[in-house]
């Protein structure tokens, strides 16, 4: 298991590099590369995910290694689904740093296998978490687009026609699928909240416990919610749409790691 998830990493990490190197001076090769690893890559971390389900018994995401791996597997499967829908020219280059610091941050923290506790031993344990973790790449692969979008829309004012400008989507196809990924992320977040609180319900009787990890969700919710609004009532779109989704998506890292690191959670991963 542990060969398969390095074999992963590495694979993450050429495709990294091939990224890189797409940004800088495109070609056929670079491109074709950097896919042929992140898929390589994706098939064996769908293999190191599943083989420790079956060594721990249980849906692999109770400590903080196995959730940062498979928040990185989430947000890889989104990505390919938004590249054979939409066929985003670049996304790869931006996407798979994320996925790659993901799983190295998962590689470097402790991989135990401990005994799932009493409250998660439910089938809301696969409910809420593939909602929660599918949102957040949504939300992940979303920030990545508005990345995107920012860089086109310098080199347009500044009339930098050449190079990077023609490899990448317009503004308008930039504009369409980050407001897509966020209308993607949105109900599956507002849907996990609901399932936590369901759960919570089951096991300690109360629907919401002002828990860190539940306000930060919260206000995660709340800020995706204001810029559908400012989309969908105020117009807002384009950059500060972009500039909304990358400021989202730090609001989405600090509930996922910082309340575990900073604060005292009953979500906190053992």
């Amino acid at each position: 298991m542990i060969i398969v998830f390095e074999l992963a990493l590495t694979c993450y990490f050429i495709s990294t590099i091939l990224g890189v190197l797409e940004l800088v001076r495109g070609t056929k090769a670079t491109s074709r590369g950097m896919m042929i690893f992140a898929v390589s890559g994706f098939t064996l971390h769908t293999v190191a995910v599943f083989m420790r389900f079956i060594e721990g018994g249980h849906m692999p995401v109770t400590n903080l290694h196995e959730a940062a791996s498979f928040f990185a597997w989430s947000v890889v499967l989104v990505f390919f689904i938004i590249e054979i829908k939409y066929r985003v020219g670049l996304l790869g280059a931006f996407i798979l740093p994320v996925a790659f610091i993901l799983m190295l941050s998962s590689s470097i923290l402790p991989r135990e296998i401990n005994p799932l506790s009493p409250v998660l031993q439910n089938y809301w344990l696969w409910i809420h978490t593939l909602l929660a973790f599918t949102g957040d790449a949504a939300f992940a692969v979303a920030c990545c687009v508005g990345v995107m979008y920012l860089i086109q829309e310098h080199f347009v004012k500044a009339k930098k026609l050449g190079g990077l400008f023609h490899r990448l989507p317009s503004l308008r196809v930039l504009d369409e699928v980050n407001y897509r990924l966020i209308t993607i992320g949105f109900p599956l977040l507002t849907l996990a909240i609901l399932t936590g609180a369901v759960w919570a319900q089951s096991v300690w009787g109360t629907f919401w416990r002002w828990d860190p990890k539940e306000v930060w969700s919260l206000i995660t919710w709340f800020f995706y919610a204001l810029i559908l609004h400012a989309r969908i009532a105020v117009g807002w779109h384009g950059k500060r749409s972009a500039i909304l989704s990358i400021a989202g998506f730090i609001a989405v890292l600090f509930t996922f790691f910082g309340v575990n690191i900073l604060l005292k959670t009953i979500h906190e991963f053992k």
